[in-house]
């Protein structure tokens, strides 16, 4: 039983909070959820202790991202207008930022799953 005043641990995955986000089915049984609102994107996958692999947040209308307030590296897949990708940026570490000027919204996925979700995004 936890003190008063301590603080108890708990787990906070990425499936719960982006759940309830709207949501597309990828082929390979990828899920990609779109963070639509400012209250969405502001929360994004911050203070997440993991995010499975066959989950990833959209950000729409962006450019630029930072990873302060991660716990884990991200695979980063920009996006053009049309939805092809235009550039990946693998294993980015927490406390990162980064931009692609040609992006006009960006894929966060965890670590080493950048390929499949590419795959998956391709028409």
């Amino acid at each position: 039983m936890a003190r008063a005043g301590t603080r108890v641990a708990r787990r906070r995955d990425g499936a719960a909070r982006l759940g309830a986000l709207p949501a597309r089915d990828l082929p390979g049984g990828l899920r990609l959820a779109e963070a639509r609102t400012p209250a969405a994107r502001m929360k994004g996958l911050a203070g997440l202790d993991a995010l499975p692999a066959d989950l990833a947040l959209r950000l729409l209308r962006c450019r630029s991202v930072h990873t302060f307030g991660m716990r884990f590296p991200l695979d980063l897949i920009w996006l053009s207008g049309d939805g092809e990708p235009v550039r990946v940026d693998r294993a980015v570490p927490p406390r990162r930022m980064k931009g692609c000027l040609r992006a006009r919204s960006v894929v966060e996925a965890s670590a080493g799953t950048a390929d499949r979700f590419v795959a998956g995004l391709r028409p």
